[in-house]
């Protein structure tokens, strides 16, 4: 194969940058610094899903570890036999754009979806900073449901904007974006999750159609993690990283890529939470 030609490879859309989500952790702690920069194929949306991982926020998320935390609500309960549930919401969070967060955006946002087992839902605001869900069945499981990436809040509900012009609450905010090619974000100062989250200061997702091409820019150096099903010969073993594995492998990075000491198995991309989650050392 032609050896890649490096400038036309970062100053096309054919460029590379993906990150990847589980395996065992290589440092004891997150570090805060650096860029990291993903690689990801064409197919399945993959850079939208990163790219909208780091910008928006949910009510609820799992973490690394498969465990329900809160996000944007910083507590729920549940009434009728978990028919009704109300959920508060954090005071302190900002969206990109310098406006607060508040249940008028919640309602925008969840108000008219579906949900798995549910026939309607139905979100309405009991104060700036507290919102109703009343489901048309009983669902323990609500909390758990909502963490999924077609739940994230946005500003008077305007999730399904352009990357380019997408406002949300997350760790990383929109440098620049060109649609199903490449993503730049940066990091939000004075995000309410600092210290948990967000440990990279810029994230660039770049989509590489071929996955040799992939590989040979993960090998000299241009990304810092690829999706990478069948790395051949491009890559040498024991100078890199795989997830799950070297034999069954879905994801390869560099040897200073950091990840949570426990990441669940439900997504190689951790549903896409990987730009805040991951980190350099």
């Amino acid at each position: 194969m032609t050896r890649i030609d490096r400038r036309a490879l970062f100053t096309s859309g054919a460029a590379a940058a993906l990150l990847a989500a589980t395996g065992t952790s290589l440092a004891a702690s997150p570090r805060a610094g650096g860029a990291l920069r993903l690689a990801l194929p064409r197919e399945g949306g993959l850079l939208d899903l990163v790219a909208r991982g780091a910008m928006l926020d949910c009510l609820t998320e799992v973490a690394p570890d498969g465990l329900l935390r809160a996000e944007l609500a910083q507590s729920w309960d549940s009434q009728d036999q978990a028919r009704v549930w109300r959920f508060d919401l954090r005071p302190d969070v900002i969206f990109h754009n310098g406006q607060p967060l508040q249940a008028k955006d919640v309602v925008a946002s969840l108000n008219g979806l579906t949900l798995p087992g549910i026939d309607h839902l139905l979100v309405t605001a009991l104060g700036t900073h507290q919102v109703e869900v009343q489901l048309s069945q009983p669902n323990p499981h609500l909390p758990y449901l909502l963490a999924g990436s077609a739940y994230a809040i946005a500003p008077q509900g305007a999730v399904d904007l352009p990357l380019a012009q997408l406002v949300g609450s997350g760790c990383y905010q929109v440098e620049r974006a060109q649609e199903g090619r490449h993503f730049r974000a940066t990091k939000v100062a004075g995000h309410y999750k600092d210290g948990q989250a967000g440990w990279v200061n810029s994230l660039d997702v770049i989509v590489i159609p071929d996955a040799s091409v992939r590989a040979e820019a993960l090998r000299d150096g241009f990304v810092d993690v690829a999706a990478l099903p069948q790395p051949k010969e491009l890559l040498k073993r024991g100078d890199f990283l795989y997830y799950p594995s070297a034999e069954d492998m879905a994801l390869a990075m560099r040897p200073d890529v950091g990840i949570p000491r426990v990441v669940g198995q439900q997504s190689a991309l951790d549903d896409g939470r990987i730009a805040e989650r991951w980190w350099r050392l």
